[in-house]
């Protein structure tokens, strides 16, 4: 009983998947949603405070704080960052 896969990386499956990238822009959303509501419950905001803090609708802020939506505009995420004191970076590697 032998896998094709045994001794290879995570990343390699993956890149044979064809799915790499997808995965790794639903885990970077997933922590930046995570992040950004543990700063949230830090700070004691509420939805609508962190909505009116960003100058948004709280049908915006859930679809930020969706760990699963991978589809948010990146000013929103700039502007969720800044509502709770922080800042985003980017880095291309």
């Amino acid at each position: 009983m032998s896998s094709e896969h045994i001794g290879s990386s995570f990343d390699d499956f993956l890149d044979e998947e064809g799915i790499r990238d997808e995965v790794e822009a639903v885990a970077v959303k997933r922590v930046i949603a995570w992040q950004i509501l543990q700063a949230m419950q830090e700070l004691n905001l509420t939805k609508s405070m962190m909505a009116e803090r960003m100058q948004t609708s709280r049908a915006q802020l859930d679809r930020l704080l969706d760990p699963k939506n991978d589809k948010v505009q990146l000013d929103t995420i700039f502007r969720g960052a800044k509502a709770v004191g922080r800042k985003l970076r980017f880095e291309l590697v």
